[in-house]
């Protein structure tokens, strides 16, 4: 079935979010317009096709992607041997070259230490890995609650922002139950298993989307590691990050780790520098890195992204741009 929501090209070659919907559901069946209108400017409708989720808090392995020269619409499976050859250099011809040139070189070298034969082999069987631990992690929750695939429901809680650019949900996502407690959403589920990395973009996440609103939600400077630290939420995932480091698990292999973060593969495809300024959480300070030197916080568990439409809320609370 179709996207509910999708971005396609218009005629001039940008691209637009749309959507498909039709009147909503008046007990079982399809309202009538005058049952579904509420006022001049409310109406109650319903997807016409399926709807993405986006998990916060997470970033997987790529399954697929677009590729450079391939076509923007195009996703094209990391097992492509065309990846193999991108991610070998993605800094080879003139494309590559002019995007080189774009970045700081202390990024450069940061990821050409992380480059060469053999990423995307690697990031596709990590890729692998965690969708099919997703697969049995839903299956699972069906058998144990004894519902099929028409009656099992998933339960989702929202953030700061309900959807992303994309059109897809950003959502903490559970199996929906009636009584007793859940397990952990499966975003922390495949987090505590290694499978997946984290992260953390302000304010989607605890304690941050706790708050009443934006400005509320803006961390005092030299608070970052305090409230880490205090919020259960946050801390456990952190922590769990750490013990999948030192266990060696999942992404963690010391055989055959992930090489290549999955956010920097998207922006090596791209084309696209990182855009998002980082906050330290293993510090209390009050520096706004630059989005390309997210590297220098080494564990990616410490790293909270701030989008750039967000950072003058930040420099309104005294936050220090680190350029």
């Amino acid at each position: 079935m179709a996207k509910a929501i999708e971005q396609i090209l218009n005629s001039g070659g940008k691209t637009l979010t749309i959507g498909h919907f039709g009147l909503g559901m008046h007990g079982q069946d399809v309202g009538s317009a005058k049952q579904q209108v509420h006022d001049g400017d409310t109406i109650t409708v319903r997807a016409l096709g399926n709807l993405g989720v986006r998990f916060l808090g997470v970033d997987a392995p790529e399954i697929s992607f677009r590729l450079p020269g391939i076509g923007q619409q195009q996703f094209i499976p990391v097992s492509d041997p065309r990846w193999e050859a991108f991610l070998r250099d993605p800094f080879a011809g003139s494309e590559g070259a002019a995007f080189r040139q774009s970045l700081r070189p202390a990024l450069v070298s940061h990821l050409e230490a992380h480059l060469g034969p053999g990423v995307a082999t690697s990031h596709h069987r990590h890729a692998v890995a965690a969708q099919r631990a997703l697969e049995h992690q839903v299956e699972a929750d069906m058998s144990e609650l004894g519902e099929t695939k028409e009656t099992f429901e998933f339960f989702l809680v929202f953030a700061a922002e309900v959807s992303d650019r994309y059109g897809r949900v950003l959502a903490y996502i559970n199996r929906r139950q009636d009584s007793g407690s859940r397990p952990l959403d499966y975003n922390r589920r495949l987090l505590k298993a290694g499978l997946i990395d984290p992260y953390f973009i302000w304010p989607n996440i605890n304690p941050f989307r706790k708050q009443k609103s934006a400005q509320d939600a803006v961390p005092l400077p030299g608070t970052a590691n305090t409230l880490a630290q205090k919020d259960g939420t946050l801390q456990s995932a952190r922590q769990w990050v750490m013990a999948a480091r030192q266990s060696h698990l999942g992404l963690h292999d010391a055989q055959n780790p992930l090489r290549l973060r999955p956010f920097e593969l998207r922006f090596l495809a791209q084309r696209i520098p990182p855009s998002r300024w980082v906050i330290d959480l293993s510090k209390n300070d009050d520096q706004l890195l630059h989005p390309e030197n997210y590297h220098t916080i080494p564990q990616a568990e410490d790293r909270l992204f701030v989008p750039a439409e967000y950072v003058p809320l930040f420099l309104e609370k005294g936050w220090q741009l680190a350029l």
